[in-house]
């Protein structure tokens, strides 16, 4: 067992690609947290907010942008997806392309645009396509205003080549967003080397921390591109001086945020990154895809089919199986009974091992996925 991950005993947790459990750091850095307001109030506000402009900095480092002003903190992976939908300048007959096994997410707040603005989305099913990354790029037309895509499909984790999208996008002059929550804290992103325009990521999945704080990264060329359509004293150049009659939004990313910070989630997911980068990110990278490839060979060999890419350059932290004639939610019911956390998600059960998983947990939850039945 990881020193950080004390779960209880039994319980196998598989499901890093839903909800993530917290490292220790994090819960002890809640409970500081939590216990300062209890005896000092905002006495310590100041230091607070130094918290907060470090948690930028560690979200910087984990992206690789530019600067941690090009980072804003927002509830949400949807909530950053809508600043894009709805702060770009739409013209009627405008398209978007997009993929047709995403999350709701990053479909519905695309096809919301088609009432309001006469926008289309665009599609492509990226199973049947034997070179996904060329359908995407060959359904873009010149009305394509905006490809969005996640940078792993979260029911079958089919891992996309960002460089070689975001180079197409460059050279067509469309716009490059990226849903980056299967991959970030799993496996390095680099956001300037796949030149994407906005990248958007919860943080409870594969960063480990809390629900109710994510990630939002414009590239600054970018930014003023997207009008604001919330406003508060937060987002303000000048957010403490609350007397000043004249105001303008912050020139950097923070004017995306428009209230009150969530200083709860800002000490939890800066504790969860810690870990990360101390613990490093090719070294976790290794760790996943050594659990993704011996989950592929533990289930093979139990005639499971793998759902799931393969190919290593295909591969993130998700492995979705089944097995031909049963009723595979009926046998995640049973492995959630049996205490494996895992999903029904893509047609079969998905795992999803993070680097604290070791080969002993793989192997006792197909063991447990055999006898459970």
């Amino acid at each position: 067992m990881h020193p950080e991950f004390p779960l209880e005993p039994g319980l196998i947790h598989l499901n890093h690609a839903a909800v993530a459990p917290w490292p220790r750091r994090t819960v002890a850095a809640v409970e500081r947290f939590a216990e300062a307001n209890m005896r000092e109030g905002s006495r310590s506000y100041a230091r607070w907010i130094g918290e907060e402009t470090r948690l930028r900095g560690l979200l910087a480092r984990l992206i690789n942008a530019p600067s941690p002003d090009d980072i804003a903190l927002l509830k949400n992976t949807s909530e950053a997806l809508s600043v894009v939908a709805y702060g770009l300048d739409w013209a009627s007959g405008d398209t978007i392309v997009s993929a047709a096994q995403e999350f709701p997410s990053n479909r519905v707040v695309w096809q919301s645009l088609l009432p309001r603005f006469g926008v289309r989305t665009r599609l492509v099913d990226l199973e049947t396509a034997p070179d996904p990354e060329a359908a995407l790029i060959e359904a873009m037309d010149g009305r394509t205003r905006l490809l969005s895509v996640s940078a792993v499909q979260y029911a079958r984790g089919l891992r996309l080549d960002l460089e070689r999208l975001g180079e197409a996008c460059r050279r067509r002059g469309v716009l490059f967003c990226v849903d980056a929550i299967q991959q970030l804290g799993a496996l390095p992103f680099d956001a300037r080397a796949c030149q994407a325009d906005f990248v958007a990521a919860d943080g409870h999945k594969w960063m480990l921390g809390p629900e109710g704080l994510a990630v939002f990264y414009v590239r600054p060329e970018v930014r003023e591109r997207l009008s604001l359509n919330q406003f508060g004293w937060h987002m303000l150049e000048y957010p403490g001086d609350h007397e000043r009659p004249d105001w303008q939004p912050a020139a950097s990313a923070r004017r995306f945020e428009c209230g009150s910070p969530n200083m709860l989630g800002v000490h939890a997911l800066a504790a969860s990154l810690d870990l990360l980068l101390e613990t490093g990110l090719e070294s976790i990278a290794e760790r996943v895809s050594g659990n993704v490839s011996c989950l592929i060979d533990l289930l093979e060999a139990r005639s499971f089919e793998i759902l799931s890419p393969k190919a290593p350059e295909r591969r993130a932290g998700i492995v979705t199986f089944r097995r031909a004639g049963e009723d595979m939610e009926k046998r995640y019911r049973q492995l959630m009974d049996a205490n494996v956390l895992c999903a029904h998600r893509g047609g079969g059960i998905r795992f999803s091992p993070h680097f604290h998983n070791g080969e002993a947990d793989l192997a006792e939850a197909v063991e447990r996925l055999e006898t459970a039945c």
